[in-house]
Parts: C-alpha cells; sequence; structure tokens
C-alpha cells in the first residue's frame, strides 16, 4: 500500500473509535446587534430572622410586664415613652390604671432594623360606687392648701431619683399581711362626678405592726415630718422606674440613700395624715404611672 493511501485509512479507523479524535470546534454564534449582554445573577443575600421578645405577664390596667429585647436592641420605647435596658437585655413596662385599649412596644437594633410588639391592654375591674345623695368632697382648708405645694414637689423630686436598685427583678412579697380594707382603683362618683381614685391598696394592721422591703431597694425619700394626707411616708426605688410609696406609717426606720433589702423591715404602721385607722397604705408607680400592688405581689397567701 502506498504511504499516502495507508493515512487516509488509519485516519477513517481512528474517527470510527468514538472521541479519540474531537471534532472540530464550532466558532460561537456573533452577538445580535443591539442584544443585551447576559450575566450570571448576584448571589442572594442573607437576610437574618425576624427579631422578637420575650414576655411575661399580662397587659392589662394596673398591670406589669417583664421581658427580654431583641439581641442587637439599642433603644426601647413604649408608646413612644422610652423603656430602660439592663445589660442582659431585660426590661420592666407598666401598664397605668386608666392606660389605653392598645399599647405598641418598639425595639430600634444596631442595624436599623425594629421590632414590634402590640398589646391589647385589657381592662380593670375597679370597684365604682356611686354616691348620688352625697356631695363631693369640700375645698381643703387654708392649712392644707399652704403646705401641700411643698409636699408634692418633694414627692415629685423622690419619684426623679433613678438608683442602681434591682428589686425589679424580683417577685415582689406584701410588705405587710393582714385584711384588704381598701383597693387599687377604686372610686367614689358623687351625683355624676367622680372623686380622685384610691391609688394604692390598704392592709389593715395594728399601731405598731411592722412594715418590711417588699423587693430590694434605696430610699428616696423618707419624710422628716408628717404630710397632711400620706403622715409618715416612706418611698422606695427598686429601679428601672419602679417605686413603692408606704402611707400614714407611725415610724421611718431608714433614712433617705438606704440601701434595702427584700424582708428587711423599714417602718412600723400607723394612722398619721389623714387615715381613719392604723393601716399601711401601699402605693406603686413605674414611670408617672399608677400601678396596682396586687398585680405585683400577687395573693397574699396568708
Amino acid at each position: 500500500m502506498k504511504r499516502a493511501a495507508w493515512v487516509s485509512a488509519m485516519a477513517a479507523s481512528l474517527a470510527g473509535i468514538g472521541g479519540c479524535v474531537p471534532p472540530p470546534a464550532t466558532p460561537p454564534a456573533p452577538a445580535q446587534p443591539g442584544a443585551p449582554a447576559v450575566t450570571a445573577p448576584p448571589p442572594l443575600a442573607y437576610v437574618p430572622p425576624p427579631a422578637t421578645f420575650a414576655l411575661s405577664g399580662i397587659p392589662r390596667q394596673g398591670g406589669v410586664m417583664l421581658g427580654t429585647a431583641p439581641i442587637g436592641t439599642t433603644s426601647l420605647t413604649l408608646d413612644g415613652a422610652p423603656v430602660g435596658i439592663a445589660a442582659d437585655r431585660r426590661f420592666l413596662i407598666a401598664f397605668d390604671r386608666d392606660a389605653a385599649p392598645r399599647a405598641t412596644l418598639i425595639a430600634t437594633l444596631a442595624d436599623g432594623r425594629q421590632a414590634r410588639e402590640v398589646f391589647d391592654v385589657a381592662p380593670g375591674e375597679w370597684r365604682i360606687e356611686r354616691l348620688d345623695s352625697v356631695a363631693k368632697t369640700p375645698v381643703p382648708d387654708a392649712e392644707f392648701a399652704r403646705r401641700r405645694p411643698d409636699e408634692l414637689a418633694q414627692i415629685r423630686a423622690a419619684r426623679e431619683i433613678r438608683s442602681d436598685a434591682q428589686g425589679w427583678r424580683q417577685h415582689f412579697i406584701w410588705p405587710a399581711s393582714g385584711r384588704i380594707s381598701g383597693l387599687f382603683g377604686a372610686q367614689r362618683v358623687y351625683r355624676g362626678e367622680p372623686g380622685a381614685y384610691h391609688g394604692g391598696v390598704d392592709v389593715a394592721k395594728p399601731t405598731g405592726a411592722p412594715v418590711v422591703a417588699p423587693a430590694d431597694g434605696v430610699v428616696i425619700l423618707a419624710a422628716p415630718s408628717p404630710f397632711t394626707l400620706e403622715g409618715n411616708l416612706l418611698m422606695v426605688d427598686h429601679g428601672m422606674g419602679l417605686n413603692s410609696a408606704f402611707l400614714h406609717l407611725s415610724k421611718i426606720e431608714v433614712k433617705a440613700g438606704d440601701h434595702v433589702r427584700q424582708g428587711q423591715e423599714i417602718g412600723l404602721v400607723g394612722a398619721t395624715g389623714r387615715a381613719s385607722g392604723p393601716h399601711l397604705h401601699w402605693a406603686m408607680m413605674w414611670q408617672g404611672k399608677r400601678i396596682d400592688p396586687m398585680r405585683v405581689a400577687g395573693d397574699m397567701g396568708r
């Protein structure tokens, strides 16, 4: 066989083996004039899960709730008002005796996102007494009018004090145990005109019975002399804007600035100020909102 014929026969034989000799490359089709360039889609960005609150308690008038803010929270508001947050993201909120039926809690995160919780605030069950044949309490006398502005100024100044107390984290105990003689939120309506509602809970006890701190705190007011209404008044800050007031005491056993521990004796029951008999009036506030001590301490269990 001649060499040219042998080379031609070998090429035909190799082509039949399949894949040993690649076919000639096909040149890409030229782009059509004006056609857009084809690019690969960008990778999908990571979207973090939505931030959420951890909450305990029932949103209701006169009540309190404890919570933990989402990770990364830089500020917290309840209905637009700032709420304090601890280093571990724990916080406390409360609802006034006359709180609106809806409340909104908003956490702003470091990345600009917001976590939002909207509450339906349950109404309180207040004891309302209607006295259609009795006129409203007469105007206070001149001595009361003279002394009252300074007393109220002292109370306001005390409530503005913010301490490092951690009592707000604790389960509160009753400062005194006994018969409940006055309920928070109770109100009388005189001939259609509402009077002031009862701003605390009353516990009937004899004069000299001990009063203990319901939770850890710092004394923010120990009245040096009896106030016209409250008598010997003692106020304790529990931190995070939560404070207690103890009225009508016969004796105050601590002084302003003292740190008190839960269960520590801080005073004695009395009937000083405007009181019809010896009892302890325990009032609580959170950032100017009046709340029900029974919602904080729960059943007395006596």
